[in-house]
């Protein structure tokens, strides 16, 4: 699959997955293409674990409240640290959501679906804290999303996108 094709492609699934273990192999691509992602001044501020133990995976869902994602057979956690970049100013967020979009591009490609899982993780209720703390991460880090990765079950669905022309413009702003 070419870049393009990956992006039309891809979409976000939030459904039941198939029980079939993903490759280690294939975890350590989409880690791998993650890494890749630009990063602000080069600080690098992602890191990433890949869970595919099925006992860390019940232990991690048990705190995932409400519950996404549960039946995947893998899972890749996202965690940033917030380093100064340049002056006073982070990058970390753009950093991080970068890497996101290149390995959700990487499951797409590899034939897998996932959904970028922010919302559960980072809300006032601290699911990101409970999970790196099932995970051992040390505290200079935050645990800031999970991608669930399997083979989807159900039908998987395109978003009704916008048009072009609405959101669109050549030379500057018109609607």
């Amino acid at each position: 699959m070419n870049t393009l094709d990956a992006i039309i492609a891809r979409r976000s699934y939030r459904g039941k997955y198939d029980s079939t273990p993903v490759p280690r192999e294939h975890l350590q691509l989409i880690m791998e293409a993650g890494l890749r992602a630009p990063s602000g001044c080069n600080k690098q501020t992602t890191s990433l674990i890949a869970v595919d133990d099925p006992d860390l995976l019940r232990r991690l869902h048990a705190v995932i409240q409400p519950p996404i994602g549960e039946t995947a057979p893998a899972m890749i956690c996202v965690l940033t640290r917030p380093i100064i970049a340049y002056r006073d100013r982070t990058f970390f967020v753009q950093d991080y959501s970068a890497a996101i979009q290149n390995m959700l591009l990487a499951i797409a490609d590899l034939g897998y679906d996932s959904c970028w899982i922010e919302g559960h993780v980072t809300d006032t209720d601290r699911i990101g804290d409970q999970m790196a703390q099932i995970l051992g991460v040390p505290e200079e880090y935050q645990l800031v999303c999970f991608l669930p990765v399997g083979k989807a079950l159900e039908e998987v669905r395109p978003p009704k996108k916008l048009p072009f022309e609405s959101r669109c413009s050549f030379n500057g702003f018109s609607q």
